[in-house]
């Protein structure tokens, strides 16, 4: 059955999360929803992972088997049309049956903002989360290094949450404030798969270094505490952006 990789943007504010629930609006609603529209089918799409109540993206990652004859292209133009305007499908191509959105991801780039402006920046309030103290950043990058690598990642995670291995490997850890906007934080984190709010964890735990509420070897030793008690909170929702998923290229693109 011929297969589709739909690249995902949409503003979190306004749903309920991604997975589909009775009663609810959400992402995955919205898209299936759209695609009966355009195709007639009734069909479940898989996206490469949930995201929450008020969790943005800007790179998610859907698969979809169908039966339709109509070219990427075209589904492309025709979800947009269909879909409301807090989603866009930003790509659509065909791709080899076999693809699978969740297994075959190799890596996840996730960005959280953070506003600590003298006064909130009342624009962004959706989509950062506000610290009326100014933070360091210096030292929030300094003492994220410890999380580098693989590790048991069990403080950083939401307590209840059920998976094989809470081992996950981070390959990348970024804290800045961008050129044009300095009273934003961007933190940017590269893995090749998260825990349930490991991101927002780590996030929430960073953070009381850089009010200097914690010192800079904290967050190593939360790590080896391996209980998510001894980490910090759970950042809110509204910050966090999921900016891409990678596969490998084996997962080749067929036509359009």
């Amino acid at each position: 059955m011929p297969t589709f990789k739909l690249l995902l943007a949409y503003d979190g504010t306004d749903f309920a999360g991604w997975q589909w629930q009775q009663g609810s609006r959400t992402v995955q609603g919205a898209l299936e929803e759209a695609w009966q529209s355009v195709t007639g089918e009734s069909i479940r799409v898989v996206a490469s992972g949930r995201t929450d109540a008020g969790v943005h993206a800007l790179g998610q990652v859907v698969g979809i088997r169908s039966q339709t004859l109509l070219s990427a292209d075209v589904l492309q133009r025709a979800l947009n049309a269909e879909l409301p305007r807090d989603v866009a499908v930003l790509g659509s191509d065909r791709v080899s049956d076999d693809f699978h959105a969740i297994r075959d991801a190799v890596r996840k780039r996730y960005r959280y903002v953070v506003d600590d402006g003298p006064v909130p920046d009342v624009l962004a309030r959706r989509y950062a989360w506000y610290s009326p103290k100014p933070l360091d950043v210096d030292a929030m990058q300094h003492a994220a290094q410890a999380l580098l690598g693989r590790h048991d990642f069990t403080s950083y995670q939401t307590l209840g949450s059920e998976r094989v291995t809470t081992e996950r490997t981070v390959l990348d850890i970024s804290i800045q404030r961008p050129a044009e906007d300095p009273r934003k934080i961007w933190f940017e984190i590269e893995a090749d798969g998260f825990l349930y709010n490991m991101v927002r964890v780590i996030v929430g735990t960073l953070v009381q270094v850089g009010r200097g509420v914690r010192p800079e070897t904290w967050p190593g030793e939360v790590l080896q505490a391996q209980d998510r008690r001894a980490a910090g909170m759970t950042a809110p929702p509204q910050g966090l952006f999921l900016l891409r998923v990678d596969y490998e290229e084996t997962s080749k693109q067929g036509r359009g």
